[in-house]
């Protein structure tokens, strides 16, 4: 069988669920026997999402081998239950790069080198090499952007190009909206016809369109859109707002876009029933009430303006959400600007009124203050706590400063010249730091750690040595390890390659754990993560 490759294309505005569109139809196609993997393309000139601020653009999700990526390659992965690679996700500014490196290395044997044919040629490449390196029967595109934008153009050409190579293999799908205004209580289809034209203005032709509104598509609609956008109505895929992007696979699948797409590519399904029965319990349990745990996560990454964006924290609030519905209880997050507790210690009362605490990861001095007395608040009055990578590190400088009374103790990222730098740059990075080359080059990817026995983390891993992902460049100082640990700091989890302190507890305490790595980025909705599974059993008795 030739490899087939669908297009996921985004029409009228962004944010209308092109990634969660990709990752549940990869869903499906798996759940039909075949082996699906996706890649998402983004058109910054950026060569990956590292160097963005997350309001900027939501989550940098990092994967097993290092790679950066845009926070859809998180939904691809918690939706397939597969580890997605470094393959998988293109930027303008790394295809630009690769086509500048192959021109200087001479490798396109003198010719001039333009943007038309080669940059799309490059794309293409790309894209091939995904699919071969991941052995798919698909490969799922996802086309960053909105139809009609500058920016996206030529990853538009690499798709007209492919299909006119291999019209049999390839296959689009536009994601669009259909507003209803509330003055005219009508659901309007000439957005998405307008988005039709303008893909038809880049030589593509949709063959399936997403419609997404707050309603289902009545058939009439369906028609309309099916005339003006030259396609078959049953290939107009309803895709009304969810209570949960976990409905969606379900949703899709009883529209039957999966039947669309194998049959559009002359393809049959492999498995004569349906393979989304887990997924459905998986479904109906989360919907199950339960006891309601109240989390709250303390952040700086979540404000703008008087908007709240979560997209910042996405694979936090998943994996919090994972292991309420595996222990059966019901999530209720909280989020708490860290900044509002830095000058009023009172303020830190209401912290009672939450099960359990979440520190995420960031970067900078601002908003410490405030997150380190929130973390010395649950620790003097057992309100279970988790601290993640940067939450992770200030729960050392809390410790420190307050059960080793070392005052003074900080870390070197905000104050160099602290005079007890408990936690410091990785040796490694201080030359990266010295030449700016921040792009790509913090402690990236999957490190083992090993567990001490008869801690929490091992009670929780049920094993001695993991593998997790990393983002940072700071670490626990080693020259302070005696001093933490004399003082009863439990540090549970050491890189036994590096001997750098990865994970640290409390005993006597209902939960208070810290970690340098980023576990929320293998939590799958199948099986939650077993950090945050204990994190919440803890909050859940509390």
């Amino acid at each position: 069988m030739k490899r087939k490759y669908i297009f996921v294309i985004g029409g009228v505005m962004s944010g209308i669920g092109k990634g969660i569109t990709t990752a549940s139809l990869l869903k499906i196609l798996e759940a039909k026997g075949y082996k699906a993997t996706a890649m998402k393309i983004d058109p910054y000139v950026n060569v990956d999402a590292g160097t963005m601020n997350p309001i900027e653009h939501g989550e940098v999700f990092v994967t097993d081998d290092g790679a950066e990526c845009d926070q859809d390659i998180g939904n691809y992965e918690r939706f397939s239950g597969e580890n997605i690679t470094s393959n998988n996700y293109l930027t303008t500014g790394k295809v630009y790069q690769n086509v500048i490196n192959k021109e200087r290395n001479l490798e396109y044997g003198g010719k001039c080198v333009e943007v038309v044919p080669h940059i799309p040629n490059e794309v293409i490449y790309r894209i091939k090499k995904a699919g071969k390196e991941a052995n798919a029967d698909f490969v799922l595109i996802e086309i960053g952007g909105t139809i009609g934008e500058y920016q996206n153009l030529l990853f538009l050409e690499s798709a007209r190009m492919m299909r006119l190579k291999e019209p049999e293999n390839v296959l689009f799908v536009l994601v669009s909206y259909l507003p209803v205004p509330k003055t005219i209580g009508e659901m309007k289809t000439k957005p998405t016809q307008s988005a039709g034209r303008l893909l038809n203005e880049a030589g593509i032709q949709p063959d399936i369109i997403v419609g997404r509104s707050s309603m289902p598509i009545d058939n009439i609609r369906k028609k309309k859109i099916s005339i003006f956008c030259n396609i078959e109505p049953e290939d107009v895929i309803s895709a009304p707002d969810a209570e949960s992007i976990y409905d969606i696979p379900l949703a899709f699948n009883k529209e039957k876009i999966g039947e669309r797409v194998l049959k559009k590519l002359n393809m049959r399904p492999k498995r004569n029933r349906e393979g989304l029965s887990e997924w459905e319990n998986f479904v109906a349990r989360s919907k199950k009430g339960g006891k309601k745990v109240k989390i709250a996560i303390v952040g700086k990454y979540f404000q703008t303006g008087e908007f709240v964006l979560t997209d910042s924290y996405i694979s936090v609030i998943e994996a919090i959400k994972h292991a309420c519905w595996k222990i059966g209880c019901k999530e209720e997050i909280t989020w708490l600007s860290s900044e509002k507790y830095e000058k009023d210690k009172k303020t830190l009362k209401e912290i009672s009124n939450y099960d359990g605490v979440i520190i995420p990861g960031g970067f900078g001095s601002r908003g410490m203050k405030g997150k380190i007395n929130v973390i010395e608040y649950c620790r003097k009055n057992n309100i279970p706590f988790f601290g993640l990578c940067l939450g992770m590190q200030l729960a050392v400088i809390e410790y420190a400063r307050n059960v080793c009374n070392l005052e003074e103790a900080s870390t070197t990222e905000a104050n160099e010249n602290c005079r007890h730098p408990v936690i410091d740059i990785m040796p490694a990075q201080k030359k990266i730091i010295k030449n700016k080359n921040y792009g790509g080059t913090m402690r990236l990817g999957a490190f083992d750690c090993k567990i001490k026995k008869g801690t929490k983390s091992y009670n929780a891993y049920k094993k001695e040595t993991i593998s997790e992902r990393h983002r940072h460049r700071f670490e626990v100082n080693n020259e302070f390890k005696k001093i933490l640990e004399d003082n009863g700091l439990v540090l549970a989890g050491v890189n036994p390659d590096l001997d750098l302190v990865e994970i640290i507890e409390i005993k006597k305490h209902p939960f208070f754990v810290g970690v340098q790595f980023h576990p929320e980025f293998k939590s799958k909705p199948l099986n939650g993560h077993p950090l945050f599974v204990e994190f919440i059993k803890a909050a859940k008795n509390k």
